[in-house]
């Protein structure tokens, strides 16, 4: 059972949630701060959930749409379905599973979310197409991740507001920048199996320069997020750490050198969103 289990979180890179689920806490806990707004154990822990099988139910997916190229790439033939880990059809059934879930879990945290839970599945699940026909992927990706602090804040209000918007706006330069970062490792494979990605259109230096753009806007909207909210210098030891960590990764990966990419895709980006959450949510209840 134990053995089972570790295969669906290796499949579904579990770990890999480090990345949006910080940012979905942020949008939670600003929103349990807002006027008729209140803390809930419970609605922390479904908002967890949703985030889990969201993420669970995409990455899945794009493990069984893309089983055939990950088995042609000598990078990702050791994924769990084109080494025969986990068979086509178990994966796909662990998609519906975890869709169906996301979608019964949602109808437990208000109607809005409940009917708005299939435009998200759409996205998430839809991003896996976009690799066959635009170079853009890696900002569908994004926008996939984005929706994690928003989904949080309009879990506990029940409706949108600037702050949660610029947080996914965040999310969704940041996550983009970096997974052109982590692409940049297939460049000569997407070529050759005519999918694209922005690697594979500018190539690994224009890549980098694109990742580096999107990065600093990024950091543009930190910045605009703390203003625009009168955040502390709690926050703000929080966004210097964040922004510096994105300048770092930038300094680890080269043209002619991915041999950091790994280190710059998972250690630098994981660090960044967790101690931005930390920091952002600490300054929101220590000055409230």
């Amino acid at each position: 059972m134990i053995r089972t289990i570790n295969k669906y979180l290796s499949l579904v890179k579990f770990s890999h949630t480090i990345f949006a689920m910080p940012f979905a806490l942020i949008g939670f806990f600003l929103a349990t701060l807002q006027p008729d707004a209140h803390f809930s154990w419970m609605l922390l822990l479904e908002v967890v959930l949703c985030m889990v099988f969201a993420r669970s139910a995409a990455m899945a997916f794009n493990r069984w749409l893309d089983a055939e190229f990950d088995g042609r790439n000598p990078r990702t033939a050791r994924r769990e379905i084109p080494a025969g880990v986990i068979p086509p059809k178990n994966a796909l059934l662990f998609v519906i599973i975890n869709s169906g879930l996301f979608i019964l879990t949602t109808w437990f945290i208000n109607l809005l979310c409940f009917l708005l839970s299939p435009v998200a599945l759409l996205v998430v699940l839809g991003y896996s197409y976009t690799k066959r026909f635009t170079p853009l992927c890696h900002l569908v990706l994004g926008l996939g991740l984005s929706l994690a602090p928003i989904g949080a804040y309009l879990a506990v209000t029940g409706h949108f507001a600037l702050l949660p918007v610029l947080l996914s706006c965040i999310v969704l330069f940041w996550v983009s920048g970096f997974d052109i970062i982590y692409a940049l490792q297939d460049e000569d494979f997407d070529r050759a199996q005519q999918l694209n990605s922005i690697p594979a259109w500018l190539g690994k230096a224009g890549g980098l320069r694109f990742s580096e753009l999107l990065h600093v806007v990024a950091a543009a909207l930190v910045i605009s997020l703390g203003l625009i909210a009168g955040l502390h210098w709690i926050f703000w030891i929080g966004a210097a750490v964040y922004i510096g960590m994105l300048i770092y990764q930038h300094a680890l990966v080269k043209p002619n050198d991915l041999s950091k990419v790994d280190l710059a895709f998972m250690t630098t980006n994981g660090i960044a969103s967790v101690v931005f959450a930390v920091f952002t949510i600490a300054d929101l209840f220590i000055f409230r």
